[in-house]
């Protein structure tokens, strides 16, 4: 595969489902033969979809200061994914541009079918609503556990996140977009007075806490028990693509290709470590080839100085900062391999092959 990929040098590589026939094949087979089998369940959360909620940059733009919303993105679906569905084999990747993959490898999320893949997605969906719906998140009476998980996961980075890097309600017109959600006119003109008194947005956030938690206790509003994490979540939740999850035959970029616009590498980076990531460090392709030629360079002047050449030929992956990125794959792939390995030995001990 590799000398064929060499030989082709294709502009990308995006990743299907495992079909019946070979793809390039369909056209010499019936349609209703040409099936697709299994496919690794993904997940594609993009940056674009939190504009709404973003003060820093829009579009294909991200910055330190909207990151951290894929970090929590990330911390809130594995944690989903490994405790809430038992899927143990996950592989982060940096989309190169502005957002995040997932690709869940265990057998049985391999052979979901579309409706099971629509229904997992929808489980991690909890904004909804398009431009016209002011109040995207609304949750019921008694939070469900993975609710009460994504609340800690949000507490963790909200103060930090939505004050220092937002200037969430630092300004008039960032709490009116606040009091825009609050569904009670009378309890919305409490809280703007409340906006108005404060003098910084810690406090006015403080505040807004305490008297919604007043104001429902007293029995004076319906419907807003949990409108402060409501609204924490509707700035803060993941927003994923659903039609990129729940579809078997949607595509998706392979790990470690070269995004066309930014020319960084999609690189794999590892969900317990996903505060350490940072896009911005994330190597380009020029970048990759400079670090080849230097490190060629360096062996050249060690040779030169008499050291004795080293006989067995390095790949160039291993000379350059994708390595620690490699090994994350590895690792991925390695633990695939033993539950695969697994299975055989047990096949073989039912079938009493020895």
């Amino acid at each position: 595969m590799e000398k064929e990929i060499q030989k082709r040098c294709p502009y990308k590589i995006d990743i299907g489902a495992v079909f019946t026939h070979r793809p390039k094949d369909h056209r010499t087979v019936k349609a209703t033969s040409f099936q697709a089998q299994e496919k690794e369940l993904v997940f594609d959360i993009d940056m674009t979809d939190y504009d709404d909620v973003r003060s820093c940059c829009q579009g294909a733009d991200i910055c330190e200061k909207c990151w951290p919303l894929m970090k929590i993105a990330v911390r809130i679906v594995d944690r989903a994914l490994q405790d809430d569905f038992g899927f143990d084999h996950r592989l982060w990747v940096y989309s190169g541009r502005r957002g995040v993959h997932c690709w869940v490898a265990d057998e049985t999320a391999r052979k979901l079918s579309q409706n099971a893949r629509s229904a997992i997605a929808e489980y991690l969906s909890l904004v909804k609503g398009g431009e016209n719906q002011v109040k995207k998140v609304n949750l019921p009476e008694h939070l469900h556990p993975s609710v009460e998980y994504a609340r800690q996961i949000i507490n963790h980075y909200f103060e930090d996140y939505a004050f220092q890097k937002q200037g969430l309600l630092s300004d008039k017109a960032s709490w009116d977009k606040i009091l825009a959600i609050v569904p009670d006119s009378n309890l919305r003109k409490l809280l703007s007075d409340h906006m108005e008194k404060a003098k910084t947005a810690v406090d006015r956030w403080d505040r807004l806490e305490r008297c919604i938690k007043g104001e429902v206790s007293k029995g004076n509003v319906k419907k807003c028990l949990h409108l402060a994490t409501e609204i924490k979540f509707q700035y803060c939740y993941p927003r994923l693509d659903v039609n990129v999850s729940k579809g078997i035959n949607h595509l998706l970029k392979s790990p470690f290709c070269i995004h066309p616009k930014t020319g960084r590498v999609c690189v794999p980076f590892s969900a317990k470590n996903v505060d350490d990531f940072d896009p911005k460090t994330v190597p380009d392709i020029s970048r990759l080839c400079r670090e080849i030629d230097e490190f060629d360079r360096r062996q050249k002047a060690a040779c030169d100085e008499n050291e004795p050449p080293t006989k067995k030929r390095i790949k160039d992956y291993k000379k350059t900062s994708i390595l620690q990125s490699v090994q994350v794959f590895e690792e991925f792939v390695t633990s695939l391999e033993k539950t695969w390995k697994g299975k055989l030995i047990e096949q073989s001990d039912i079938k009493k092959e020895f």
